[in-house]
């Protein structure tokens, strides 16, 4: 197995003029999709810098939300595997990544339902993956993905996501292959049990949607506390805008799909 944060590709799709209208929780004003565009361009060239080959799919306009091509599918080395995420409106696009993901995979596996999983709850550790519960992955799909996942040869256990919590990863990410930060909410996650968690600063919860490529932690730029906080242990960071991607409930791991 492979570790969580070593890298070597990405996939991402650019944002289409629809973005504007992504889903969103809890209402709120529409993203300006100049800027929208602006993060997700700054975001692809923070890949490519950290030395991954990055392919960018073209935008898909029928689906607002599909420049979010973690939700969809599930990458790693060994293999895919095609998601059934929880929003109907967002079901059309696995058929649209499958091809891409085909042409890197040579196996692609595929839930076939009834139960639904996002990507966006799914946090892979150095020798395990999480699967979150939350509004959209049920405990149905939850137990066919950590089937799926037993095939590739990674071992799955499910957690608990915080009301409140849109996706499991909306309230953690790795600082590295044993360390977790995470929203006040979630620091007790009994899967979390043998890693340390260190808990986001007052008043930065959205932080914690951080990303590590290799070495270096993304993370979004408005967050200054956090940046001292992982800085003082010695991790290299890059912050990025996420203020537009944040209107559609979205963050930093939630716009490529890694291998």
């Amino acid at each position: 197995m492979s570790g969580p944060c070593n890298f070597a590709r990405a996939l991402c799709r650019a944002p289409a003029r629809s973005a504007v209208n992504g889903i969103r929780a809890d209402g709120g004003p529409d993203p300006d999709f100049t800027g929208l565009l602006a993060e997700h361009e700054a975001y692809v060239r923070a890949l490519r810098a950290l030395g991954l080959a990055v392919e960018v799919l073209e935008p898909l306009d029928d689906f607002p939300d599909a420049l979010f091509t973690e939700d969809v599918a599930l990458t790693f080395p060994e293999g895919a595997i095609l998601l059934r995420p929880g929003a109907p409106s967002r079901a059309g696009e696995v058929a649209h990544i499958r091809g891409a993901l085909a042409a890197h995979h040579r196996c692609l596996l595929e839930m076939t339902g009834p139960g639904y999983a996002d990507g966006g709850d799914i946090l892979r550790l150095a020798d395990r993956v999480i699967i979150g519960l939350s509004a959209r992955t049920d405990r149905p799909g939850a137990e066919e993905l950590a089937g799926l996942l037993g095939q590739l040869g990674y071992r799955a256990e499910i957690a608990e996501t915080p009301p409140g919590v849109l996706h499991f990863k909306t309230g953690c990410g790795l600082i590295d292959d044993r360390t977790i930060l995470a929203v006040p909410a979630l620091a007790g996650c009994p899967q979390f049990d043998g890693l340390e968690v260190v808990t986001t600063p007052s008043g930065e919860e959205p932080a914690a949607n951080i990303l590590r490529i290799r070495d270096t932690v993304l993370v979004g730029d408005r967050w200054p506390a956090t940046h001292a906080l992982l800085a003082a242990r010695g991790i290299e960071i890059r912050p990025l805008p996420t203020d537009q991607i944040a209107h559609i409930d979205a963050g930093l791991s939630c716009m490529s799909l890694r291998w």
